[in-house]
Parts: C-alpha cells; structure tokens; sequence
C-alpha cells in the first residue's frame, strides 16, 4: 500500500487562511502561524459583531417609536400596551419606518393605541 501524505491538502488549508488574512498589516498577512491567529480572533469578532448588530438596530427602532409617540402625546410603553391590547402586531422595524416616514399613519395607529387603554 502506498503512504500518502498531506501536502495537498495541508497547502489548500493554509492557502485558504493566508487569503483570509489579506490585506492585515505586516506578518499577519504573509505567516501562516500569525495569519491563523489573526484570522481566528476575525471570525470571533465579526460573529460577534453580528450579534451586537441586531441589539442596536432594536434599539434604534425603540427611540424612533419612542420619539414618535411623543410627539403624538404618549410614552413608548402605554404606546405598546395599547397596541398589543388593541390587536395590532407589527414589529418594531416597520413602526420605526412608520414614525419616520409615515407619521399619519403612525398618528392613527397612535389613537388606536389610545382608544384601547381607555
């Protein structure tokens, strides 16, 4: 039987490393032992940097809505409970839209908001 060594695929491995590490500065995009290093703690911070993003999205919607119902003459809390008793499901994203773009039709969902507490 004849030995078969890794040199193929040990080449591929390392090749697809160096080409994740392209463009980092000195050592780090030529060495494959600083690269890896380097491209691992990437992969660390870009998953986590995914997570972070959705928190502060949901936080910008929330101070937009929150925003707009005060203008509208109420907090972002009554204003949710209002929705949620009233029927209404929409997410914070298209509110968010709404208080921006829409604000009549953010004012209705407002006074929906307010009859159904009242």
């Amino acid at each position: 039987m004849a030995r078969v060594k890794g040199a193929m695929m040990t080449r591929k491995r390392r090749n697809k490393i160096l080409k994740l590490a392209k463009g980092y500065w000195g050592s780090k995009s030529r060495h494959y032992k600083m690269a890896n290093q380097a491209v691992m703690k990437s992969l660390t911070y870009a998953y986590t940097g995914r997570k972070l993003k959705k928190r502060d999205f949901r936080q910008l919607w929330i101070t937009r809505i929150s925003a707009g119902a005060k203008m509208n003459g109420m907090n972002y809390s009554t204003f949710m409970n209002g929705l949620k008793k009233s029927g209404i499901v929409i997410n914070r994203k298209m509110l968010a839209e709404l208080a921006v773009n829409d604000k009549a039709a953010f004012a209705q969902l407002v006074d929906t908001a307010k009859k159904a507490l009242a």
